[in-house]
């Protein structure tokens, strides 16, 4: 039986609705975290937490399986709040602002290691900090959200960051930027959306942070032996009740606390 006729103008609305369709179940189908290998996940008990629980997960053939033994962290002093990352826009929660004392929620790249020492082993690319680096937190700046050297930019560049790097120098020995890796929130430097956003240790068990997460030393020196960039390691951070809400659709590792 012949095909039936139909006017080009048919034919390529016929065709196009075939491709809206194929994208649209494409988008669909895909999730933030579908390229990584590696996850560091943190979950607070609520949006107003200033402490969670991590739990690293590497995928296989078989899915997801966590990588070690979960650990507690601290959060940002006020909690966590939607940041700027690698996930859809959400509505409903607190947003992340500069200042605010949160830890920004979501889903995030992982950035270069960074520390005292000349070096350190482990796969991420590792910057030594010197006595001139700072992060600036200065929404206006051009440097915002970016580690600077000030004998590079200049002095009058950094005037006004409240984030040198090198902080056993500036704070009386204080070894939180001893180790750590960059969190990815704000990677397009929104002004006023957020900065300087790490991984890293803390300088009292459990001690909250400006919006940072903090761990103690023996934690951090296994993850940054553990990271791998070639396998696209990602940072997530959410409330128990959204990880729960969003677990399946955003392809995230089943937790004690989500579903199935």
């Amino acid at each position: 039986m012949p095909f039936p006729f139909r006017p080009p103008a048919q034919r390529l609305l016929s065709s196009l609705a075939v491709l809206a369709t194929f994208w649209t179940t494409a988008a669909l189908a895909a999730t933030p975290v579908d390229e990584a290998r590696q996850l560091v996940v943190v979950t607070a008990p609520s949006w107003d937490a200033p402490a969670g629980h991590l739990q690293a997960y590497e995928r296989g053939d078989g899915g997801w399986r966590p990588h070690g033994d979960g650990f507690d962290v601290a959060l940002g002093r006020n909690g966590s709040a939607w940041g700027l990352g690698l996930h859809p826009s959400q509505q409903d929660g607190p947003h992340k602002r500069e200042g605010d004392g949160r830890s920004p929620a979501g889903v995030f790249g992982i950035g270069e290691a960074f520390g005292y020492a000349s070096r350190i082993g482990g796969a991420l690319p590792y910057r030594p900090m010197l006595a001139s680096n700072y992060c600036m937190d200065v929404p206006d700046s051009p440097l915002y959200n970016r580690i600077v050297d000030a004998e590079a930019v200049g002095s009058e560049a950094v005037a006004g960051s409240t984030e040198p790097m090198r902080l056993d120098l500036h704070n009386d020995g204080d070894r939180r930027y001893r180790e750590g890796f960059v969190i990815e929130h704000n990677p397009q430097a929104v002004p006023g959306q957020g900065s300087c956003i790490f991984a890293h240790l803390w300088r009292q068990p459990g001690e909250a942070t400006a919006g940072c997460t903090a761990m103690e030393p023996g934690h951090m020196t296994a993850l940054l032996a553990w990271l791998d960039p070639a396998v696209h390691p990602l940072f997530v951070l959410l409330p128990e009740a959204e990880y729960r809400r969003l677990q399946q659709s955003w392809g995230l590792p089943a937790t004690a606390g989500a579903a199935p």
